[in-house]
Protein backbone atom coordinates (compact mmCIF):
# COMPACT_ATOMS: atom_id res chain seq x y z
CA UNK A 1 0.00 0.00 0.00
CA UNK A 2 1.30 3.73 -0.87
CA UNK A 3 0.68 6.62 1.29
CA UNK A 4 1.64 10.32 0.15
CA UNK A 5 3.20 11.08 3.92
CA UNK A 6 6.98 11.42 3.95
CA UNK A 7 7.28 12.59 0.05
CA UNK A 8 5.37 15.55 -0.13
CA UNK A 9 7.72 18.81 -1.48
CA UNK A 10 8.74 21.62 0.18
CA UNK A 11 6.00 24.51 -0.36
CA UNK A 12 6.41 27.29 -2.96
CA UNK A 13 9.37 25.84 -4.57
CA UNK A 14 7.17 25.56 -8.18
CA UNK A 15 7.90 21.56 -8.21
CA UNK A 16 5.43 18.68 -8.09
CA UNK A 17 5.44 15.02 -7.30
CA UNK A 18 3.27 12.84 -10.04
CA UNK A 19 2.03 9.54 -9.37
CA UNK A 20 2.93 7.70 -12.53
CA UNK A 21 0.28 5.04 -13.83
CA UNK A 22 -1.67 3.10 -17.01
CA UNK A 23 -4.21 1.99 -18.25
CA UNK A 24 -3.70 -0.23 -21.00
CA UNK A 25 -0.48 1.12 -23.03
CA UNK A 26 -1.48 4.49 -21.63
CA UNK A 27 0.72 6.36 -19.26
CA UNK A 28 -1.08 8.95 -17.23
CA UNK A 29 -0.04 10.86 -13.94
CA UNK A 30 -1.91 12.38 -11.02
CA UNK A 31 -0.48 14.56 -8.39
CA UNK A 32 0.78 13.65 -5.09
CA UNK A 33 -0.80 16.02 -3.26
CA UNK A 34 -4.49 14.86 -4.15
CA UNK A 35 -3.39 11.44 -3.42
CA UNK A 36 -4.31 10.37 0.03
CA UNK A 37 -3.33 6.62 -0.55
CA UNK A 38 -3.34 3.69 -3.39
CA UNK A 39 -4.69 0.19 -1.98
CA UNK A 40 -5.40 -3.35 -4.32
CA UNK A 41 -8.83 -3.10 -6.01
CA UNK A 42 -11.58 -4.42 -3.44
CA UNK A 43 -14.81 -5.59 -3.94
CA UNK A 44 -17.52 -2.57 -4.96
CA UNK A 45 -20.91 -2.40 -3.83
CA UNK A 46 -23.19 -1.26 -6.83
CA UNK A 47 -25.76 1.52 -6.53
CA UNK A 48 -28.87 1.85 -8.56
CA UNK A 49 -29.04 4.58 -11.20
CA UNK A 50 -25.45 5.53 -10.48
CA UNK A 51 -23.89 7.46 -13.11
CA UNK A 52 -22.44 4.96 -15.81
CA UNK A 53 -18.84 6.09 -15.17
CA UNK A 54 -19.49 4.74 -10.89
CA UNK A 55 -18.09 1.11 -11.01
CA UNK A 56 -20.17 1.91 -7.18
CA UNK A 57 -18.91 2.15 -3.78
CA UNK A 58 -15.97 0.82 -1.21
CA UNK A 59 -15.97 1.17 2.31
CA UNK A 60 -12.53 1.75 3.76
CA UNK A 61 -11.66 2.71 7.55
CA UNK A 62 -15.38 2.97 8.12
CA UNK A 63 -15.67 5.49 5.23
CA UNK A 64 -18.02 5.20 2.08
CA UNK A 65 -16.09 6.35 -1.34
CA UNK A 66 -17.01 6.04 -4.95
CA UNK A 67 -15.22 4.33 -7.65
CA UNK A 68 -14.99 5.58 -10.86
CA UNK A 69 -13.65 3.78 -13.54
CA UNK A 70 -11.05 5.84 -15.33
CA UNK A 71 -11.07 3.90 -18.28
CA UNK A 72 -14.53 4.61 -19.37
CA UNK A 73 -14.38 8.06 -18.41
CA UNK A 74 -10.94 8.88 -21.03
CA UNK A 75 -12.78 5.89 -23.45
CA UNK A 76 -10.08 3.71 -23.38
CA UNK A 77 -10.24 -0.27 -23.44
CA UNK A 78 -10.56 -1.64 -19.59
CA UNK A 79 -6.92 -3.54 -20.11
CA UNK A 80 -6.33 -4.27 -16.05
CA UNK A 81 -3.91 -7.12 -15.33
CA UNK A 82 -5.87 -8.32 -11.95
CA UNK A 83 -2.19 -8.90 -9.78
CA UNK A 84 -1.63 -4.99 -10.75
CA UNK A 85 -4.53 -2.76 -10.62
CA UNK A 86 -5.00 -0.69 -8.12
CA UNK A 87 -7.62 1.62 -6.91
CA UNK A 88 -6.14 5.56 -6.56
CA UNK A 89 -7.85 7.09 -3.11
CA UNK A 90 -7.75 10.86 -3.95
CA UNK A 91 -9.18 13.53 -2.07
CA UNK A 92 -10.01 17.69 -3.36
CA UNK A 93 -13.29 19.65 -3.73
CA UNK A 94 -13.64 18.06 0.22
CA UNK A 95 -14.53 14.53 -1.33
CA UNK A 96 -12.61 11.19 -1.04
CA UNK A 97 -13.04 9.68 -4.37
CA UNK A 98 -11.57 6.15 -5.88
CA UNK A 99 -9.65 6.13 -9.22
CA UNK A 100 -10.03 2.98 -10.64
CA UNK A 101 -6.35 2.88 -13.22
CA UNK A 102 -3.83 -0.26 -14.03
CA UNK A 103 -0.47 -0.56 -12.51
CA UNK A 104 1.13 2.21 -10.70
CA UNK A 105 4.34 2.49 -11.92
CA UNK A 106 6.69 5.27 -10.69
CA UNK A 107 6.44 8.59 -9.13
CA UNK A 108 8.03 11.83 -10.91
CA UNK A 109 9.45 14.69 -9.77
CA UNK A 110 9.13 17.95 -11.91
CA UNK A 111 8.97 21.56 -12.18
CA UNK A 112 5.59 23.03 -13.15
CA UNK A 113 7.65 24.73 -16.12
CA UNK A 114 8.23 21.50 -17.85
CA UNK A 115 4.25 21.12 -18.00
CA UNK A 116 3.05 21.57 -21.32
CA UNK A 117 -0.89 22.74 -21.97
CA UNK A 118 -2.53 20.60 -24.91
CA UNK A 119 -3.18 22.40 -27.81
CA UNK A 120 -6.74 22.29 -29.30
CA UNK A 121 -5.63 19.67 -31.65
CA UNK A 122 -4.78 17.69 -28.75
CA UNK A 123 -7.33 18.12 -26.50
CA UNK A 124 -9.80 15.62 -27.00
CA UNK A 125 -13.34 16.20 -27.18
CA UNK A 126 -14.78 16.68 -23.50
CA UNK A 127 -11.00 18.49 -22.48
CA UNK A 128 -9.97 16.20 -19.62
CA UNK A 129 -6.16 16.25 -20.46
CA UNK A 130 -4.80 19.56 -18.94
CA UNK A 131 -1.13 19.10 -18.59
CA UNK A 132 1.21 16.74 -21.03
CA UNK A 133 4.98 15.60 -19.82
CA UNK A 134 7.54 14.37 -22.09
CA UNK A 135 9.24 11.12 -20.65
CA UNK A 136 11.46 8.90 -22.20
CA UNK A 137 10.63 9.83 -25.62
CA UNK A 138 6.99 9.51 -24.29
CA UNK A 139 4.12 11.50 -22.99
CA UNK A 140 2.36 11.42 -19.71
CA UNK A 141 -1.20 12.46 -19.98
CA UNK A 142 -2.30 14.76 -16.71
CA UNK A 143 -6.30 14.44 -16.14
CA UNK A 144 -8.30 17.03 -15.24
CA UNK A 145 -9.51 14.95 -12.19
CA UNK A 146 -11.78 17.88 -10.62
CA UNK A 147 -13.47 18.52 -14.35
CA UNK A 148 -14.28 14.45 -14.15
CA UNK A 149 -16.25 14.36 -10.67
CA UNK A 150 -17.79 17.63 -12.42
CA UNK A 151 -18.70 16.05 -14.65
CA UNK A 152 -20.30 13.18 -13.09
CA UNK A 153 -22.05 15.16 -10.11
CA UNK A 154 -22.23 19.13 -11.27
CA UNK A 155 -22.54 20.05 -7.48
CA UNK A 156 -19.50 19.17 -6.67
CA UNK A 157 -17.90 22.49 -9.12
CA UNK A 158 -19.01 26.05 -8.93
CA UNK A 159 -22.65 26.27 -10.53
CA UNK A 160 -24.75 28.84 -11.91
CA UNK A 161 -27.01 28.14 -8.82
CA UNK A 162 -24.33 28.98 -6.60
CA UNK A 163 -23.32 32.35 -8.29
CA UNK A 164 -27.19 33.35 -8.53
CA UNK A 165 -27.30 32.64 -4.55
CA UNK A 166 -25.08 35.19 -4.03
CA UNK A 167 -26.66 38.86 -3.35
CA UNK A 168 -25.67 41.27 -6.37
CA UNK A 169 -24.91 44.90 -5.33
CA UNK A 170 -23.16 48.07 -6.85
CA UNK A 171 -20.53 48.24 -8.90
CA UNK A 172 -16.67 48.32 -6.83
CA UNK A 173 -13.94 50.18 -8.14
CA UNK A 174 -11.33 48.01 -6.86
CA UNK A 175 -9.24 45.41 -9.26
CA UNK A 176 -8.68 41.92 -8.48
CA UNK A 177 -6.05 39.93 -10.18
CA UNK A 178 -7.24 36.08 -10.65
CA UNK A 179 -4.13 33.52 -11.64
CA UNK A 180 -6.88 30.70 -13.02
CA UNK A 181 -5.39 27.42 -15.71
CA UNK A 182 -8.96 27.05 -16.64
CA UNK A 183 -10.99 28.92 -19.14
CA UNK A 184 -14.39 27.39 -17.24
CA UNK A 185 -13.57 28.50 -13.73
CA UNK A 186 -11.65 31.81 -14.85
CA UNK A 187 -15.50 32.39 -16.84
CA UNK A 188 -17.56 31.67 -13.28
CA UNK A 189 -15.11 33.00 -11.00
CA UNK A 190 -15.39 36.34 -12.98
CA UNK A 191 -19.12 36.10 -13.28
CA UNK A 192 -19.06 35.53 -9.56
CA UNK A 193 -17.20 38.62 -8.42
CA UNK A 194 -19.12 40.76 -11.14
CA UNK A 195 -21.94 40.01 -9.28
CA UNK A 196 -20.83 40.97 -6.14
CA UNK A 197 -20.00 44.33 -7.54
CA UNK A 198 -15.79 43.23 -8.77
CA UNK A 199 -16.37 44.53 -12.12
CA UNK A 200 -12.48 45.44 -12.63
CA UNK A 201 -10.71 42.00 -13.21
CA UNK A 202 -7.15 40.87 -14.37
CA UNK A 203 -7.50 37.54 -15.89
CA UNK A 204 -3.96 35.58 -16.04
CA UNK A 205 -3.69 32.14 -17.13
CA UNK A 206 -0.79 30.85 -14.99
CA UNK A 207 1.31 32.02 -12.00
CA UNK A 208 4.06 33.09 -14.02
CA UNK A 209 2.03 35.31 -16.26
CA UNK A 210 0.54 36.65 -13.05
CA UNK A 211 3.80 37.95 -11.36
CA UNK A 212 4.64 39.20 -14.62
CA UNK A 213 1.43 41.66 -14.56
CA UNK A 214 2.65 42.42 -11.00
CA UNK A 215 5.50 43.32 -11.59
CA UNK A 216 4.68 45.87 -14.19
CA UNK A 217 2.31 47.43 -12.46
CA UNK A 218 4.91 47.85 -9.90
CA UNK A 219 7.39 49.35 -11.84
CA UNK A 220 4.81 51.89 -12.79
CA UNK A 221 4.66 52.71 -8.94
CA UNK A 222 2.54 51.52 -6.12
CA UNK A 223 0.95 48.21 -7.21
CA UNK A 224 -1.79 48.72 -5.34
CA UNK A 225 -2.77 51.37 -7.52
CA UNK A 226 -3.55 48.97 -10.14
CA UNK A 227 -4.35 46.17 -8.45
CA UNK A 228 -6.14 45.79 -4.71
CA UNK A 229 -6.05 41.64 -4.03
CA UNK A 230 -4.73 38.53 -5.93
CA UNK A 231 -7.19 35.08 -6.38
CA UNK A 232 -5.27 32.15 -7.48
CA UNK A 233 -5.37 28.43 -7.76
CA UNK A 234 -2.72 26.31 -6.44
CA UNK A 235 -1.96 23.51 -9.75
CA UNK A 236 -1.33 25.61 -12.65
CA UNK A 237 1.31 24.87 -15.48
CA UNK A 238 4.52 27.25 -15.54
CA UNK A 239 4.28 28.62 -12.10
CA UNK A 240 1.67 27.34 -9.55
CA UNK A 241 -0.15 29.13 -6.63
CA UNK A 242 2.11 28.60 -3.74
CA UNK A 243 5.06 29.37 -5.91
CA UNK A 244 3.40 32.98 -7.06
CA UNK A 245 2.23 33.80 -3.27
CA UNK A 246 5.82 32.86 -2.20
CA UNK A 247 7.36 34.91 -5.03
CA UNK A 248 4.75 38.09 -3.91
CA UNK A 249 5.42 38.15 -0.47
CA UNK A 250 9.19 38.03 -0.67
CA UNK A 251 8.79 41.12 -3.24
CA UNK A 252 9.09 44.47 -1.18
CA UNK A 253 7.04 45.94 -3.96
CA UNK A 254 4.38 43.31 -3.80
CA UNK A 255 3.95 42.18 -0.41
CA UNK A 256 1.45 43.92 0.92
CA UNK A 257 -1.46 42.87 -1.65
CA UNK A 258 -3.96 40.35 -0.38
CA UNK A 259 -3.88 36.81 -2.26
CA UNK A 260 -6.68 34.46 -1.42
CA UNK A 261 -5.53 30.87 -2.41
CA UNK A 262 -9.30 29.56 -4.13
CA UNK A 263 -8.37 25.56 -4.95
CA UNK A 264 -10.02 22.43 -4.75
CA UNK A 265 -7.01 21.64 -2.69
CA UNK A 266 -7.80 23.15 0.14
CA UNK A 267 -7.82 20.38 3.31
CA UNK A 268 -7.23 20.08 6.65
CA UNK A 269 -3.94 18.09 5.74
CA UNK A 270 -2.76 20.88 3.28
CA UNK A 271 -3.37 24.30 4.56
CA UNK A 272 -0.26 24.49 6.14
CA UNK A 273 1.46 24.83 2.93
CA UNK A 274 -0.41 28.34 2.00
CA UNK A 275 0.09 29.35 5.62
CA UNK A 276 3.98 28.79 5.02
CA UNK A 277 4.03 30.53 1.82
CA UNK A 278 2.08 33.58 3.13
CA UNK A 279 -1.81 33.18 1.88
CA UNK A 280 -3.78 36.03 3.66
CA UNK A 281 -6.76 32.94 3.19
CA UNK A 282 -7.23 29.87 1.80
CA UNK A 283 -10.63 28.63 0.13
CA UNK A 284 -11.66 25.58 -0.95
CA UNK A 285 -13.55 25.12 -4.08
CA UNK A 286 -16.22 25.28 -4.94
CA UNK A 287 -17.43 27.28 -1.85
CA UNK A 288 -17.77 31.08 -3.67
CA UNK A 289 -19.89 32.27 -0.73
CA UNK A 290 -16.67 32.06 1.36
CA UNK A 291 -14.56 33.59 -1.28
CA UNK A 292 -16.70 36.21 -1.61
CA UNK A 293 -16.44 37.28 2.13
CA UNK A 294 -12.56 37.12 2.27
CA UNK A 295 -12.43 39.65 -0.81
CA UNK A 296 -14.86 41.98 0.81
CA UNK A 297 -12.51 42.06 4.05
CA UNK A 298 -9.50 41.90 2.33
CA UNK A 299 -10.35 45.22 0.19
CA UNK A 300 -13.19 46.95 0.77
Amino acid sequence: MFTREGILLETGTNELEIVEFTIGNNRFGINVIKVREIISVIPTTKVPFSHPHIEGVISLRDEVIPVVNLAKVLHLPEQYEETSEKYIIAEFNMLKIAFHVGNIAQIHRISWEKIEQPNDLAKNLENLITGIIHFDEQMILLPDFEKIIFNINPNTGISKDRIQSLDARDRSTKTILIAEDSSLLRELLKETLEKVGYVNIEICHDGQEALDKLIAFSEKGNVTEHVQLVITDIEMPKMDGHHLTKRIKENDKLKKLPVIIFSSLITNDLRHKGEKVGANAQVSKPEVSELVKYVDQFIL
